[in-house]
């Protein structure tokens, strides 16, 4: 009998996997190199062993995401730098703006939005409300009054609102600094035929057909007797002005002033509605009438259309119209998609519409309930009512940009000097070093500031842009260009450095053909290094208020405000998102350099063993 081994059936044990935690963090030299010994390429087998390093590479898909991210996620909500809004502020981050309760949906009589939340009732006359209700630390509007009864109308306003009874009296309840929910004792009990709530002002037309405002009126243009008093049927308000609708279908302006609001046109209409800054009204024949300040948000765009309309309703900056064979059109400001009629409308009757502020919601004959406009902000809004995930993505985009062509250009200057410096060596290395410390020798963040404040004051923001990328490049070489010469001075001594002078080749030639490969891998991991430092400087500078200005956004200016006990405390939206990209973006690319000086190092280590 054979007694050797049978090797064909000799049970090998498997092999031994390293866990989770020691795949993700294990040691970085127990890799295998041997498994991309066949790869001629370098740069391949630099990649392939950084592939095997999961911190670095999953620090790269992040970092990829984020850039696809800030400079592909803008296009799909191209909103304008300098956009503002005023009803819009420092609100929280929610998407319940436009999440009204299916209970309601279920019976729905009418349906209201204010700046930020909900209010509807059903036809039993209960309260519904949803959405970010809080108006301030003392205010909100899901604090109704006690024991409130049900209700047969509301109007909803900025951060109030108003209610009727079956009993004819009113109820107000949210903001009253300016009494705008305060109702006078001679109105609480008035037989009325309309209640509007408007911004900072609220209105009662009674079935006499006198009108009656009370909140903030010294801003709005109204006469309190004015002569139509008693001709009234309905009333519409913007900001700044009020519109009645007579008895006999007339439009007349209630208030003294001559503007755009006083040229109201003449005909017979049926139903009239406000936005901030317009009008729109409806002829008897279905003909819809656009006035006022219609330069502000195309409110005066009326798209065209072959059925007549029978009502009109006003958003913030925008107007939505029912038309006789029950479909919708809508035009003016589409910030939020707001004048964009969804397309689950096409071919349906709607029955109900309203519009306020950014949202409009539908009800189709077969009680179909459709929304469409403002949801919300994912991050919150800003002191100026801007969406912050919007301008996190814009201010992403500019100092990544401004950060990548900083490197771009210290690169360039760093790798220059430094071959040069490296390769001939003699009087040429002695003067540029000697340029190089001193430049070196400059602290990069106050000098870059002062440069930016001197130099920057006469520019425009677009051109200060160009400045920082400037002023940061020609700051941040030093480091390259010392790296960038001790690479030449080393491979300026080899074999087949020496064989190419020897034989007559140019010196150019010597340095593109052999010089500039062999330092590639150290000026790509030094322009991570400097890639992150440039975005800490960067958003150090404008942090400050020294660099990019408003209404530029970078994710420095975009942390400005976080400066102040109040936005730390209270509006903590503001500057937590920006923080933690900034935080993801400096710590992935420092990862990723990590990576790629480990990968190339390893690379060296083989070659040298080989």
């Amino acid at each position: 009998m054979d007694n050797r081994t049978d090797l064909s059936n000799a049970q090998i044990p498997p092999m031994k996997r390293d866990g989770m935690f020691q795949r993700l963090f294990g040691n970085r030299n127990k890799l295998a190199v041997y498994t991309v010994e066949q790869n001629q390429n370098p740069w391949k087998m630099v990649l392939h062993i950084f592939a095997r390093n999961r911190v670095s590479k999953w620090a790269g898909i992040l970092l990829f995401t984020i850039v696809v991210l800030v400079f592909f996620g803008t296009m799909l909500r191209p909103v304008g730098i300098g956009y503002t809004e005023g009803t819009q502020l420092n609100l929280p981050p929610s998407r319940d703006y436009m999440a009204a309760p299916d209970d309601l949906l279920r019976n729905l009589y009418k349906i209201e939005n204010g700046r930020s939340f909900g209010v509807g009732i059903d036809c039993s006359g209960e309260v519904f409300i949803w959405g970010d209700t809080r108006i301030n630390n003392k205010v909100d509007i899901r604090n109704v009054p006690e024991n409130l009864p049900p209700l047969v109308d509301i109007s909803v306003g900025d951060d109030h609102v108003l209610g009727r009874t079956d009993a004819g009296m009113l109820i107000a309840w949210g903001n009253d600094r300016q009494r705008q929910s305060h109702v006078p004792w001679e109105l609480e009990n008035i037989e009325s035929a309309q209640i509007e709530a408007g911004y900072q002002t609220s209105a009662v037309v009674d079935v006499d057909g006198n009108t009656h405002l009370f909140g903030n009126i010294k801003n709005i243009d109204y006469v309190q007797q004015h002569k139509w008093q008693g001709q009234i049927e309905q009333i519409a308000m913007s900001v700044d002005g009020v519109i009645g609708l007579t008895f006999d279908g007339r439009l007349v302006y209630l208030g003294q002033q001559p503007n755009f609001y006083s040229r109201v046109p003449e005909g017979r209409f049926v139903d009239v509605a406000a936005s901030a800054k317009a009008f729109a009204a409806v002829r008897e024949d279905g003909e819809i009438i656009v006035w006022g300040n219609l330069s502000y948000k195309g409110e005066g765009r009326v798209p065209e259309h072959t059925s007549p309309a029978v009502q009109v309703d006003g958003g913030r900056y925008h107007f939505t119209a029912l038309l006789e064979d029950g479909s919708v059109i809508a035009w003016g400001d589409n910030t939020y998609k707001q004048s964009i009629v969804p397309a689950w409308l096409d071919g349906k009757t709607v029955k109900y519409l309203s519009s306020d502020y950014y949202q409009n919601y539908a009800l189709t004959e077969d009680n179909e309930f459709i929304a469409w406009g403002l949801k919300g902000y994912l991050f919150g809004s800003d002191d100026f009512g801007r969406d912050i995930f919007i301008r996190l993505l814009y201010g992403g985009r500019m100092t990544i940009t401004i950060a990548a062509i900083a490197v771009m250009i210290a690169s360039i200057i760093g790798v220059v000097i430094g071959g040069l410096s490296g390769y001939f060596g003699g009087i040429i290395d002695y003067l540029l070093q000697r340029f190089s410390e001193a430049v070196a020798s400059l602290p990069l963040l106050p000098f870059a500031m002062m440069l930016n404040v001197i130099v920057g004051s006469a520019l425009a923001p677009a051109q200060r842009v160009y400045l920082m990328m400037a002023i940061l490049g020609l700051l941040s070489w030093p480091d390259v260009q010392r790296l960038v010469r001790a690479q030449v001075m080393n491979v300026r001594e080899k074999e087949y450095v020496l064989a190419a002078r020897a034989m007559g080749v140019g010196e150019m030639h010597i340095m593109i053909r052999y010089m500039v490969p062999s330092v590639l891998s150290t000026v790509f991991v030094s322009m991570a290094e400097i890639f992150v430092c440039l975005i800490l400087t960067e958003s150090s500078i404008s942090f400050l208020g020294l660099g990019i200005p408003l209404p530029i956004p970078t994710w420095g200016n975009m942390l400005h405000g976080a400066n102040q006990s109040i936005v730390i405390q209270s509006y903590w939206w503001r500057w937590i998102f920006v923080s933690i990209a900034l935080s993801i973006s400096v710590i992935s690319i420092r990862l990723i350099g990590d990576g790629l000086c480990d990968a190339i190092h390893l690379k060296k280590r083989e070659d040298r063993r080989r």
